[in-house]
């Protein structure tokens, strides 16, 4: 290894595989862990691809549209893109956001042949996830198979929940250990528990529901710091509406559909995960900004059905919990839309849910009135934070000359 090798600050990769989007982050691979760069990758396999990288404050620093067939030519643009930096930092590692991890998930583990083996196995259970995730590693292991790899799970941090909880209702008949309500979001949510924590909240004794609100949605109750109850279950399109998912729909009106409109799997999967939700109900877009931004009734009526809906799963959240504590709002939406925050906590005063007017449009991350009983929070989630703490536990610096860089 050459000496300016070993003066290079030792990095790590996070990568979050989309089916036609790759997100990424470079952080420091030692005690700081330091954001030094985000970026994505989207409309991979499209005529008209965008690739973006930005630097810790924010500021854009490479730009590019171009065609990008597939996640191994995005990953070498990116890597090649990176390579131009100069000697600031060299890759040590790769965390991967993993949708599933299967029903014995409780982890992060390190990518090996027969865990990518295992994901393939599971991919009937997260179809428009786990082929784009099993890409995202495929593509760091053809491009650069001297860095480790650290797959970590979205369903992991749901993996003690209480039995009662796992359940289907589907007769016994059904019993395997895959057929099971698994919850997902799990990398925010532990996120959120360890700021928490930091920040001195007794999460240890609390009853915390979590929000996290983006083009994907759900909410997760706590107790202990650990996850007793949350909106998803077998699949990502259960719970809250969504941008482009249904959230809960009667069983009695998917047949109903299937019998009527001849509808194939394939139809019902694109009805439930592609037209449904927010942009299905609006007829407009699946992004919230632009349907708080719309004057269309039809806008005004998908966003009153998101908070309905999002309220009514909050209320009966607080029933696995006995009670409630604290309430906090996170994801894209979660973090930065204060008008869905004050439609969904209004009317809660009974459970001691009170917004701040003046707090909850300031950005304060505590947005609930001094007097109110309950607690409510608006905070930002990182997940690609989180992949990186789990990455440094697992991947460390690997021989003499790269603990002399840490």
């Amino acid at each position: 290894m050459k000496n300016a090798d070993i003066l290079q600050t030792p990095a790590l990769l996070t990568l979050n595989a989309g089916s036609s989007s790759l997100k990424f982050a470079i952080f420091e691979n030692n005690a700081s862990g330091r954001r030094l760069m985000t970026g994505s990758v989207e409309r991979i396999g499209l005529q008209s691809s965008t690739f973006k990288i930005t630097d810790e404050q924010g500021k854009k620093v490479f730009s590019s549209s171009a065609p990008i067939k597939t996640h191994e030519q995005a990953l070498t643009h990116l890597l090649e893109q990176l390579d131009r930096f100069g000697n600031d930092f060299r890759l040590t590692a790769v965390g991967h956001r993993v949708a599933h991890g299967g029903p014995e998930c409780d982890c992060p583990e390190r990518v090996t042949p027969a865990l990518i083996e295992r994901l393939r196995a599971l991919t009937p259970l997260a179809p428009l996830h786990l082929p784009a995730n099993i890409a995202g590693i495929k593509a760091v292991e053809a491009t650069r198979p001297d860095l480790p790899q650290i797959a970590c799970f979205d369903t992991a941090f749901h993996n003690g929940l209480p039995m009662v909880a796992q359940m289907t209702g589907l007769p016994r008949s059904f019993d395997a250990p895959e057929i099971r309500r698994y919850g997902y979001h799990g990398l925010s949510y532990e996120y959120i528990v360890a700021a928490l924590r930091a920040n001195g909240v007794d999460v240890d004794h609390e009853r915390i529901l979590v929000l996290h609100l983006g083009n994907g949605a759900s909410i997760c109750a706590l107790r202990g710091g650990k996850s007793v109850e949350t909106t998803m279950g077998f699949s990502t399109a259960s719970g809250l509406p969504m941008g482009t998912r249904s959230g809960d729909i009667d069983p009695g009106l998917i047949e109903y559909l299937l019998a009527q409109d001849q509808l194939d799997n394939a139809g019902l999967n694109d009805l439930i995960y592609v037209k449904s939700g927010l942009v299905g109900l609006s007829g407009i877009s699946r992004n919230m900004a632009d349907l708080l931004a719309s004057p269309e009734q039809s806008a005004k009526e998908a966003i009153a059905y998101y908070c309905y809906h999002t309220r009514r799963h909050l209320v009966g959240l607080t029933a696995s919990l006995g009670g409630l504590d604290r309430v906090v709002f996170t994801g894209g939406i979660g973090a930065n839309a204060p008008q869905v925050r004050a439609a969904i906590c209004d009317g809660l005063t009974y459970l001691g849910i009170g917004l701040d007017h003046a707090r909850n449009l300031s950005g304060d991350t505590v947005i609930s009135t001094p007097k109110a009983r309950v607690t409510v929070e608006a905070r930002l989630t990182d997940e690609e934070a989180m992949i990186a703490q789990h990455v440094r536990a697992l991947a460390p610096c690997r021989d003499a000359q790269q603990k002399e860089a840490c």
